[in-house]
């Protein structure tokens, strides 16, 4: 059987926490990564917090989309930080994409399709005339084409996105059990089979975390 590997959200600014969610989370049954977001990069000691940080699985999930100069940059300015998974909007366009590659490292790029957040409504509003699945099977061949290491989508199109994209695929909209929090295509852990799975608040937000994590490692067993 084919070992469980998760992304956990580190979706706080409290470098403590964090440290408590990195020592309880320390395991052998299960692969981890470590998900920083924004408001963690973005807080006063985030940054210098991921340089100190050795032998672990880091994953920077900023979601560039930029002009390409301004993404190349930004990657540039990363590099010290021994990122091992980058993101990056697939809708910053296949310049970007392959600009970002080019420059990237031995960090593997991940491009991000349509936010698990949105749902077709969501998609008309904004001026897309595609529904979320069609356009995220557009995306996947884009990221293809420019050669990504890693795709982000949501559970529901895993399945559809293997056809296209052979590379690993990251999901998040990760339940355990069948509370959701503000996903809108979201799906329970058991049922995701994608090479990744970015869990946060399911087991950071409540009890002990190396508890939460077995509690997941038995649910998809």
């Amino acid at each position: 059987m084919k070992k469980l590997k998760i992304f956990i959200a580190c979706d706080t600014t409290n470098i403590k926490k964090v440290k408590q969610i990195i020592k309880q989370s320390r395991t052998n049954k299960v692969k981890i990564g470590y998900k920083f977001g924004l408001e963690f990069m973005n807080s006063k000691k985030g940054r210098q917090f991921i340089s100190t940080l050795k032998n672990k699985i880091i994953f920077i999930d900023l979601k560039l989309n930029d002009t390409v100069n301004t993404m190349v940059s930004a990657v540039k300015a990363l590099k010290d930080l021994k990122i091992n998974y980058l993101t990056i909007h697939i809708s910053s366009g296949l310049t970007s994409l392959r600009a970002v590659k080019k420059v990237s490292g031995l960090t593997k790029v991940v491009g991000v399709t349509t936010l698990t957040s949105l749902n077709n409504k969501d998609l008309k509003l904004i001026g897309y005339n595609k529904s979320v699945n069609n356009l995220v099977m557009h995306q996947a061949k884009l990221a293809k084409k420019a050669a990504l290491d890693a795709l982000v989508c949501s559970p529901y199109e895993v399945r559809a996105v293997r056809k296209i994209f052979k590379k690993e695929i990251i999901t998040p909209g990760v339940q355990i059990g069948k509370r959701n929090y503000d996903q809108k295509r979201s799906m329970e852990a058991k049922k995701v089979k994608s090479d990744w799975l970015v869990i946060g608040r399911a087991i950071t937000a409540r009890g002990n975390i190396k508890k939460n994590i077995q509690s997941l490692v038995k649910e998809l067993r």
